[in-house]
């Protein structure tokens, strides 16, 4: 079946050059039929297409109006998308994926959801209401290349909220936040109140939460002392939605090309900006490994599904009474999760929300459940022991084979290199640039103790310099590193230079820099500079 398994005692030709043609194989073999026969897809998520398992990592953007989700997605491409609208109004009224095309054009909701090269076919299921609310956005964007953005409509809050859409806009952002490799949740530093629908939507992708980042924008138009305040707020308010002892990551920053309106915390944001940066980088290397992961989730679903269904229609009479018996196996579907949970050793995180689960439970035809099946199962079962397993191998190499691909082009090109990039000329950095050894600057009061320590033939030794460089309290760990990067000539000793040399980087760390690998360049002292050449 796979280039990694045998048939008939021969090796198998290479029938899959990538990970997503084996998990395409192994979905449509030996998931699909479970889910098929046990009505999964009118239960939980419907099914999967070959789009679902080749396409790009997607980004999902979700927050309330006026957070500037658009205007942070114009800002990672550095160029206007058709239909793009921006102001302090909810502006964006629709559902935009935006994609790489060569012609710049929109293609409407309703084409879009039967093209078989795009992953959205199964949207169809939300009406007219929502496909006239979706639209694709194709441009020519670098950016693109790699990752699609969704941008979605603004949450809203207030009396705004009351009015409905006209479709499940928590359930069209769980069917999203099922098939995108990070979800994007933004909050305006100037407005933390979450809104009863913004509330329902956080808890809607309370199941993935591993591919949820927080980002906490606009942080430029409050004072520092303000920051902290909101900041504590927010993670207060999601801490009561989300009901989970992990902290949520939060980016703070301002996520736009204008200038800051109050520069006080300009190291934070850069500092926030480039690690936010560099997890959307990761993620086309990471693309395989999250299918997989996905996957995974939805196969242990799909059992316990299955076990929920049969039990169900275990229980059920062959002919009278069918529907008093219905209703009693729905009040009493909490006992039956129990039971199941006992007999299979199955963890409760593993089963459905049972108040949900009810809901759709009692709009079934409990006579057209399956009888338990155990052939399905164990193909399951075998798919997650054995050839899950196998997969990895091919995950692994895809992702070494991909060591240099990431997100590039937009926003991301603008801090890479030269002078602007993150901490260029700071720490370890500093004096990049300039023509004289920076360490001499301070080198003349390094050079009155160096003398107090009774140098012989110029040096001194490592017992000798562990007394004082000691006195800097930093740990042993950090003290053999410095040591290390300052005895450049490797002789066991050091001269004036490599104790100035030391010094620097003691400098260095205690200013909350971290020390260089190796050392770099400028900072080899200008008498060792010939040896190294």
């Amino acid at each position: 079946m796979f280039s990694w398994s045998k048939r008939e005692g021969k090796k198998d030709p290479e029938l899959f050059q990538n990970v997503s043609e084996g998990l395409k194989r192994l979905y449509r073999t030996k998931l699909f039929p479970l889910e098929d026969t046990y009505h999964f897809h009118d239960f939980h998520s419907p099914a999967l297409e070959d789009a679902d398992f080749d396409n790009k990592p997607m980004v999902l953007l979700v927050g309330q109006y006026s957070t500037g989700k658009t205007t942070f997605i114009r800002h990672l491409m550095e160029q206007d998308f058709p239909g793009m609208r921006i102001g302090p109004e909810p502006t964006t009224d629709s559902f935009i994926a935006v994609m790489y095309g060569e012609q710049e054009g929109v293609i409407p909701g309703n084409a879009l959801v039967v093209d078989p090269k795009k992953p959205f076919r199964k949207l169809n299921a939300f009406g007219n209401a929502f496909l006239n609310r979706f639209m694709c956005a194709q441009l020519n964007n670098p950016v693109l290349e790699s990752i699609s953005i969704i941008d979605t409509p603004g949450i809203l809050s207030g009396e705004k909220q009351r009015i409905s859409r006209g479709y499940d806009f928590a359930a069209v952002l769980e069917w999203f936040a099922e098939r995108v490799d990070r979800i994007i949740l933004l909050f305006d530093a100037h407005k933390l109140d979450i809104s009863d629908e913004f509330s329902e939507v956080i808890k809607a992708l309370k199941n993935h939460e591993d591919k949820m980042r927080v980002v906490l924008n606009k942080a430029d138009q409050i004072s520092t002392q303000q920051l902290m305040r909101v900041y504590g707020a927010l993670m207060w308010s999601l801490g009561k939605i989300i009901n989970t002892p992990e902290v949520v990551r939060v980016y703070i920053g301002s996520f736009w090309a204008q200038p800051l309106l109050i520069a006080d915390n300009r190291k934070l944001f850069e500092a926030e900006e480039q690690d936010l940066f560099r997890d959307i980088q990761s993620l086309p290397q990471n693309a395989a490994l999250r299918k997989l992961n996905d996957l995974i989730k939805r196969a242990r679903l799909a059992k316990v599904h299955a076990y929920i269904i049969s039990a169900l229609k275990k229980e059920m009479p062959s002919v009278f009474g069918k529907d008093s018996k219905k209703k009693e196996l729905i009040n009493n579907l909490g006992a039956i999760y129990e039971k199941i949970q006992k007999e299979h050793n199955i963890s409760p995180g593993d089963f459905p929300n049972l108040k949900k689960m009810q809901e759709l439970l009692a709009v079934q035809d409990f006579t057209k459940f399956a009888a338990f099946k155990p052939k399905l199962l164990e193909s399951v079962e075998d798919m997650l022991g054995n050839d899950i397993a196998k997969l990895m191998t091919l995950v692994r190499k895809e992702e070494a084979a991909m060591t240099n691909q990431s997100v590039k082009g937009g926003a991301f090109e603008g801090t890479m290199n030269g002078p602007f990039g993150h901490g260029y000329g700071e720490g370890a950095g500093e004096g990049i640039d300039e023509l004289e050894w920076i360490v001499g600057r301070d080198k003349p009061s390094y050079d009155e103790i160096f003398y107090t320590l009774s140098p012989i033939n110029g040096k001194i030794s490592g017992a000798t310099a562990k007394k004082e460089l000691v006195k800097s309290k930093l740990p042993n760990t950090v003290l053999g590193k410095v040591w290390t990067l300052a005895d450049v000539d490797k002789d066991g000793y050091l001269d004036d230079e490599e104790f100035a040399l030391a010094n620097h980087l003691i400098k260095v760390k205690l200013e909350g820099h971290e020390l260089p690998a190796k050392l770099p360049a400028h900072l080899v002292p200008p008498s060792k500079r010939q040896e190294q050449n």
